[in-house]
């Protein structure tokens, strides 16, 4: 016999609210209906889902399962409720995420590449890290987030989501301006293993891609602030890797090419697996002309 999707959901209400009496109430049921919702699908199963006791009920093992599903049928439901409210109320709307740098560099000409083909368009945008970001996407809160990963880690595509593969960054190194390197044309990287570093972490792309050219940086000073990069950099204080698209921005630090191949992060965008607006994928793939034209 097939489950019944109320019953998991009921089950679901029990777990979260840590008592029948209090899940009755957010479900507008009596805690009879709800006791008996929960005592029908262990008989069906055959086996108990949750283990009553003075603190509440526990899911055992099998109840715990069952609850990983309803998780999931709760975001589906959610989700669908969104998108088809969005979809009778008719308005062009569009919920962008990008991570910092993108949404600076990316995001406002893509959003005037996007309102030449719909004029109408009501778009917002929100900054986020990029693990975040396609949760809320595949949460139905934005309908595309422009993110990026380190291309060395497992590739990012998270449950709900399609992920659209826009290119890769290339790195660059970032010096202070009176630094010994700071006139030559491109540097490489083992050439910096002296000097002091500033990075995002210490366990990331950057520490990374010294570990191969050989050398273990020294960070003294670990932010991913664009502009306390700038102001460590082009103090005299630190060296560093900033991608492209940050380049432009780094006023008074000298920004150059690395010699060989360069270490690079790959940029994609998030859109939902179903439901997702049209626009969306239009906001993508203006995103990646975007990026076509840096070259």
């Amino acid at each position: 016999m097939p489950l019944d999707p109320r019953r998991l959901l009921t089950l679901r209400a029990v777990a979260e609210a840590g008592s029948f009496s209090r899940a009755a109430e957010a479900l507008a049921l009596t805690q009879p209906a709800v006791s008996q919702q929960v005592a029908a699908l262990e008989r069906q199963l055959g086996t108990k889902l949750l283990e009553r006791g003075p603190g509440g009920p526990v899911p055992t093992e099998t109840g715990a399962l069952l609850l990983a599903h309803a998780e999931a049928i709760a975001g589906r439901l959610e989700l669908a409720d969104r998108q088809l409210h969005e979809l009778l109320d008719r308005a062009v709307r569009l919920r962008v995420g990008a991570f910092s740098s993108a949404l600076g560099v990316l995001v406002p000409p893509a959003i005037a590449r996007l309102r030449e083909a719909l004029a109408d368009i009501e778009i917002s945008a929100v900054e986020g890290d990029s693990v975040e970001l396609g949760r809320r996407v595949g949460r139905g809160e934005l309908h595309v987030a422009v993110c990026f990963q380190d291309p060395a880690l497992p590739r990012r595509e998270p449950e709900g989501c399609v992920r659209h593969d826009l290119g890769h960054e290339p790195m660059l190194a970032a010096l202070p301006p009176g630094h010994r390197l700071a006139g030559r044309r491109r540097v490489r990287l083992g050439d910096l293993a002296g000097d002091v570093w500033t990075a995002p972490s210490a366990s990331g792309l950057v520490g990374r891609a010294c570990a191969e050219a050989g050398f273990e940086p020294a960070i003294a000073f670990t932010t991913p602030d664009p502009l306390a990069i700038r102001s460590i950099v082009g103090g005299g204080l630190a060296v560093t890797l900033v991608p492209r698209l940050l380049a432009t921005e780094l006023r008074g630090v000298a920004v150059l090419p690395l010699e060989g191949v360069a270490p690079r992060r790959d940029l994609y965008a998030l859109t939902a697996v179903a439901g997702a607006p049209p626009a969306a994928a239009m906001f993508a793939d203006a995103i990646a002309a975007e990026i076509g034209a840096l070259g």
